[in-house]
């Protein structure tokens, strides 16, 4: 049966912003503009009085659960009579391209690791976890990169597996934008986080009759929404953007386009988009929507008007 967009709704509570932000109670900010500036990705502004009311809340929010889990972790062990073992929360974070979700995820570990017992907050992208292009290229799945079968499943689930096991030390792959491709000889080094954040496009996928799935190891999630005319109109101005900066560089993927008039670049963009990422969104991502937690809606002008909250 496909759920309805009023069935969708039905799930979670609806909060204008204002309404929102009220519920930081007497959460500090304790990022400055410059500390932001560092933060935000290109085309992706980022202002104090957004972090103030979307983004305290809910570090509020999910400081209260992570507290929780950790409670019930130390009860679970006084009854089991053996030692209290913390295992790492784990906040996934889906949305489409280009929506913003890589600012988002670094603002809120940000955050995050400033709350009151300063956590050791972890920053995991699934890029890392896609087949590298030699790979893709071999299996005719090239023209089909963020879809969910580009990815190598097998070991996204053995290191989220890992990293709820408790294992101190753990090496990840670790994808260039810039070459558009697995780095080899490079590897992102996981400590043992007392929160990992978990960002990409189909992280709240449930696929077939598969056993285990990867949302099965996450705590909350989170995902991050936009109209789809919006999100469109920000990857082509990313796009442009690059085009005059990364794509300059002999090394970009995409340095064949670095000369293209606007016109043309823009047309590139708009043809991108249409056949490749608003397919995933329609396909793949959007209908993962209904799993989260916490959908928050941006405005065109990137803002954050509105939070849903899941209720049941």
């Amino acid at each position: 049966m496909t759920m309805t967009h009023s069935d969708e709704l039905s799930a979670y509570k609806m909060f204008g912003r204002s309404d929102w932000a009220a519920l930081r109670s007497n959460t500090s900010l304790p990022l400055s503009d410059a500390d932001l500036s560092v933060l935000r990705g290109l085309n992706e502004p980022i202002m104090s009085a957004e972090v103030a009311d979307v983004y305290l809340p809910l570090v509020r929010l999910l400081n209260l659960h992570f507290s929780a889990a950790r409670n019930l972790m130390r009860v679970k062990a006084e009854f089991l009579g053996r030692p209290s073992r913390a295992s790492p929360y784990i906040i996934a974070l889906a949305g489409s391209v280009a929506v913003g979700k890589s600012t988002f995820a670094r603002v809120l570990c940000a955050l995050l690791a400033r709350l009151a017992d300063h956590p050791r907050v972890e920053l995991v992208t699934t890029d890392g976890f896609l087949h590298p292009n030699a790979v893709l290229e071999e299996r005719g799945l090239m023209r089909r990169k963020g879809f969910p079968e580009s990815y190598d499943l097998p070991r996204m689930l053995a290191f989220l597996s890992a990293v709820k096991a408790g294992e101190r030390t753990l090496e990840l792959p670790v994808y260039s934008h810039l070459i558009g491709d697995v780095i080899p000889s490079e590897r992102q080094v996981v400590r043992k986080p007392d929160i990992l954040l978990f960002e990409g496009l189909n992280v709240l996928q449930a696929r077939g009759t598969a056993p285990v799935v990867v949302s099965d190891f996450f705590d909350f999630s989170i995902y991050l929404d936009a109209d789809q005319d919006d999100i469109q109109s920000w990857y082509v101005e990313r796009f442009l953007g690059l085009q005059r900066t990364a794509f300059r560089d002999p090394a970009s993927y995409f340095h064949h386009y670095r000369d293209l008039p606007p016109k043309d670049a823009r047309e590139v963009a708009d043809r991108l988009w249409r056949e490749h990422h608003r397919a995933n969104l329609r396909e793949n991502i959007q209908p993962t929507r209904t799993r989260a937690d916490v959908v928050l809606r941006k405005r065109s002008d990137h803002s954050i008007g509105e939070v849903w909250l899941r209720e049941t």
